[in-house]
């Protein structure tokens, strides 16, 4: 399952650096780094998905849609969490110690996104439909 942990590993050598989680947007997890088991990282992941629904539904406070969303920066006591967009419903989640480098942990976010290309996207849940689409009036059956 977490066939893309190590590309995640690879991302926390910084220092300060401590986990990474790769989540779809429902909050479903897809791969986490190897500093953190499973069950862990799938609630991270559940609670990084309200995180980033959160942050969309506040982008117009600052005169932006939803859609203009990219990246939010948690800060706490001992750290932060950087939350970014990772391809169409798909995010990348970056925990860090007090004294990382924020500047360096948001380039090496984005160099990931980049570098995993096809790999982080998730795609929308597609609705079932129960019955066959309506023809419109005038148009061969």
């Amino acid at each position: 399952m977490n066939t893309l942990g190590w590309m995640l590993d690879d991302a926390l050598t910084m220092p300060e650096t401590r986990h990474a989680v790769l989540l779809s947007a429902d909050g479903l997890l897809m791969a986490h780094s190897a500093g953190i088991d499973r069950d862990d990282a799938e609630r991270h992941a559940a609670a990084m998905s309200a995180l980033q629904a959160l942050a969309r539904a506040t982008a117009e406070f600052c005169g932006q849609t939803s859609a203009d969303w990219r990246q939010t920066v948690s800060e706490f006591a001992g750290g932060y969490v950087f939350l970014a967009a990772a391809g169409p419903g798909a995010y990348l989640a970056v925990s860090a110690g007090a004294r990382v480098d924020m500047e360096a942990v948001s380039f090496r976010i984005q160099e990931l996104v980049q570098r995993l290309g096809k790999e982080l996207t998730s795609p929308p849940r597609q609705v079932e439909r129960t019955s066959p689409p309506q023809r419109e009036a005038g148009s061969p059956a």
